[in-house]
């Protein structure tokens, strides 16, 4: 696992690629990549064997990694925010309240989710809060009405439920100053935990593949992202074969998307992503499938203390495929897994709990159908179950 800026995964790639000769010459990094060959990339991150009986001869650690036909099949979660722990302008909080409930062991959260998490390849989710003891709260956050963090220990939350990797870029990282969100950061990459954010990319490699992973706050700042957003995902394309960029737009407790979301979510793709996840609305959005990519507009709440309950506790995660076989990555389709953000119906407990009851089930996907109608590339169904497109 690694989390490097964008410009040093670039340039650590180049190294694995360029002739000694190269090293002699005074290039840009804009050279570099326009003389850069991709199929030698691809080749560098993509392993594959001979064939498949070849792989399943090596040993059992490749019998897990390759299927029958010599491909790789990487599946990933993706959920959406993930705030924890309290603020530390009050005395308790609803968070430790419940804490309190579970011997103090915060880990109580993921108990109805963890199964899933461990049984995918890569899990995501939006990382929406800090890990300090700090108490510091910059000037420009005193009047705000929610300030988030939580002990660095919290880190096990994510490690011991399956979450592999972050995006932190949001409106609540700077809640403590870039001090602590620095503090944040380092907490995460101890642990093993790769994030993206800040002008970084975080890289993971996944059953010898490795995906990069941009991610943007992109509230009151779409001006400055139009042209930066599409050249930082063309570049990590050039040497990472999965580039997933995530997303932190559009309004609270909107249903649908924003135009300049849609533009947003769009150039992405054209520019070379392969999935595209948002977050922020704190409710659900449509999907849209563009030039074959999907396009997760808001994936909701997921474990979420900013509230004892919210009008809608509703949400799902969601789950997609890639094959990669002979150096070319197709998208193996999608589902979702409807969820109520908590175990209960009358309050919120920060237990994400999958929906069982058909009713509620049929008023998440209602939900996200009738959004989708006034988008031109919205999926046509959303399926709970493989191959059910």
């Amino acid at each position: 696992m690694r989390r490097i800026p964008l410009l040093l995964a670039l340039l650590a790639a180049l190294v694995l690629i360029l002739p000694a000769a190269a090293e002699e010459e005074d290039l840009s990094l804009m050279d570099i990549l326009a003389g850069a060959d991709p199929n030698v990339v691809t080749d560098i991150f993509i392993p594959a064997p001979q064939d498949a009986e070849d792989a399943v001869e090596v040993g059992p650690s490749v019998k897990s990694i390759y299927e029958a036909d010599g491909s790789v099949l990487i599946t990933i979660t993706a959920t959406g925010d993930f705030t924890v722990g309290g603020d530390s302008r009050k005395s308790t909080s609803i968070w430790e309240t419940e804490l309190n409930k579970h011997d103090g062991d915060p880990n109580f959260a993921m108990a109805n989710i963890r199964d899933i998490l461990l049984a995918d390849d890569l899990t995501i989710v939006n990382f929406e809060g800090t890990l300090t003891e700090s108490t510091y709260i910059p000037a420009s956050k005193k009047e705000n009405q929610f300030l988030f963090s939580a002990p660095p220990s919290y880190v096990s939350m994510l490690t011991e439920n399956g979450v592999e990797a972050v995006s932190l870029e949001n409106n609540h990282v700077l809640d403590h100053g870039q001090e602590v969100w620095d503090e944040t950061k380092g907490h995460l990459q101890n642990a093993g935990v790769v994030w993206s954010g800040d002008g970084e990319l975080g890289v993971i490699e996944v059953k010898g593949v490795q995906i990069a992973m941009l991610s943007y706050l992109c509230i009151d700042r779409y001006e400055q992202l139009w042209d930066k957003v599409p050249a930082d995902i063309r570049a990590a394309k050039e040497f990472y074969p999965i580039v997933i960029v995530s997303f932190h737009w559009g309004n609270e407790k909107d249903y649908s998307p924003t135009n300049n979301q849609v533009k947003m979510g769009r150039l992405a793709v054209d520019a070379g992503a392969d999935l595209v996840l948002g977050h922020h609305s704190h409710r659900i959005n449509p999907i849209e499938q563009y030039k074959g990519v999907y396009i997760c507009y808001s994936l909701g709440n997921f474990c979420f203390a900013g509230n004892s309950k919210p009008s809608d506790m509703s949400s799902y995660l969601f789950q997609t495929r890639f094959r990669i076989k002979d150096g070319v990555v197709t998208n193996e389709g999608f589902r979702i897994i409807p969820i109520r953000i908590s175990s209960r119906t009358d309050r919120n407990d920060f237990i994400p709990t999958v929906h069982t009851k058909e009713s509620s089930i049929d008023s998440i996907l209602s939900t996200l159908k009738e959004n989708g109608r006034k988008l031109t590339y919205a999926v046509d169904s959303y399926p709970l179950e493989w191959g059910a497109q």
